[in-house]
């Protein structure tokens, strides 16, 4: 800063009373190497000079052309209407409605989204946004661990690992134990579950893009007294059965898909929707119906005691703000697309991921189709997965989520259709998949 209001002898002062010499005494237990206060930075611009810099940056942002791409966000029609109603200065400048009278309409459009995502999974009780999918299933796990009092949790290897790999950062300061459940044909098997597992949980369609057979591994999570979480694609319900129908405790996922752009990887929001026995455990906010003084439909945060800015001793977990206004653009999306809208949304991108397969598996590419899938499955590649980006990018395509080492597969990466995936998107991916096996031959 170039101005400090304090004098060197009000900071003499100040140092001498907490007995260090320097203010750099202060960092002495800060590593060395990071506090190495010598940047290489370019010479400072003036405002003009600076605005014609970051536009040649954002320039060499490629968006356009044929996108290939998913593991957990993709590219759906967005009508014009959710971006324009989500925006209004009203909704923007919203933050946490503790005062009820003054945020009634945040709050009653939270209320609606709570009660979309309730009808979407087939579970009654809704929360407001989380802060992503990942962080969703951390914490329907730290659920399960207070409901069940119990200390393991299983896994499938089918969960994205980036969600895997935040509940193992949530769940083991508490002392439990994880269990990863290796994929066999793509899918979970079913696991063997006791009584000291809190939960098991598994991605519907899973982190390849197959179905898992979800009524089977709830069956037997219940059997032995643990909750079944399922991690849910919420586009995917529009044709899929939704968890409570099959018996899941606790639904959870990232509601990219619902209505917000892909945007180099965000914003999102998670959600969590639970059985009516769990709801004194759910994490977050949740908003209530109820009358004002004169009788009128009002709406307020209710169950207040779960969340960290009351009774903190009692509160269920750190949420302390959300994602509510990347949610309230899912909810618009989702009332002006309707059930037939989402339905055909989910369909076509079923339809055209099938003919990306077919017409793939025709031209002699290793694609492993021999299990169900929603609109995403795994191909084998000749190089590296890397490389496979970088060839597709030179023909302006994006495609190719790398599949880790970890699942066994080799060089592999797993490419995604949607309702926008036109003909000529694909017969493009295959010429270039095509010209790539021939350079390699």
């Amino acid at each position: 800063m170039n101005y400090l209001p304090h004098t060197p002898e009000d900071i003499l002062q100040a140092l001498q009373a907490i007995g260090v010499s320097s203010p750099e005494d202060l960092f002495d237990t800060v590593p060395s190497v990071l506090r190495d206060h010598s940047f290489d930075l370019p010479e400072g611009m003036d405002e003009t000079s600076l605005l014609g810099h970051l536009e040649e940056l954002a320039a060499k942002n490629k968006s356009g052309g044929p996108n290939f791409l998913g593991g957990g966000v993709r590219r759906h029609f967005i009508p014009s209407v959710t971006p324009h109603l989500a925006f209004q200065s009203e909704f923007v400048t919203s933050y946490t409605p503790y005062q009820p009278e003054v945020s009634q309409g945040i709050l009653q459009a939270t209320f609606e989204f709570q009660t979309m995502m309730s009808e979407l999974t087939g579970l009654p009780i809704s929360n407001a946004s989380m802060y992503d999918g990942a962080t969703a299933v951390a914490e329907a796990a730290l659920l399960a661990l207070r409901h069940t009092r119990r200390s393991n949790v299983i896994v499938s290897e089918g969960v994205h690992p980036e969600a895997r790999e935040v509940l193992r950062t949530y769940v083991q300061p508490l002392g439990a134990t994880i269990r990863t459940l290796k994929l066999a044909e793509l899918t979970t098997p079913t696991p063997v579950v006791d009584d000291s597992v809190a939960c098991v949980i598994a991605q519907h369609p899973n982190f390849l893009g197959y179905l898992e057979a979800m009524p089977e591994l709830c069956s037997e999570a219940h059997a032995a007294g643990a909750l079944f979480i399922a991690v849910v694609d919420p586009l995917s319900l529009a044709l899929l059965k939704t968890p409570g129908s099959y018996g899941a405790d606790i639904a959870v996922g990232d509601g990219q898909v619902l209505g917000n752009p892909p945007n180099l990887g965000g914003p999102s929001f998670g959600f969590m929707v639970v059985d009516t026995p769990l709801l004194r455990q759910l994490p977050g906010r949740l908003v209530g119906q109820t009358t004002d003084v004169e009788g009128q439909r009002a709406f307020v945060l209710t169950l207040q005691a779960r969340e960290q800015h009351i009774r903190r001793s009692k509160a269920k977990s750190n949420i302390c703000s959300n994602h509510q206004l990347a949610a309230l653009m899912a909810t618009v999306n989702m009332a002006a697309l309707g059930p037939i809208g989402l339905t055909d949304l989910a369909s076509g991108s079923v339809r055209n991921a099938h003919k990306l397969a077919e017409a793939l598996a025709d031209t002699g590419i290793d694609v492993l189709s021999g299990r169900p899938f929603f609109n995403e499955f795994v191909v084998k590649t000749s190089g590296t997965a890397g490389e496979f980006r970088k060839a597709m990018l030179r023909h302006g395509i994006q495609a190719g989520v790398p599949v880790p080492e970890s699942y066994g597969l080799g060089n592999a990466v797993t490419l995604t259709a949607t309702e926008l995936t036109t003909a000529a998107d694909i017969e493009a991916l295959v010429d270039a998949v095509k010209e790539l096996e021939v350079e390699r031959d």
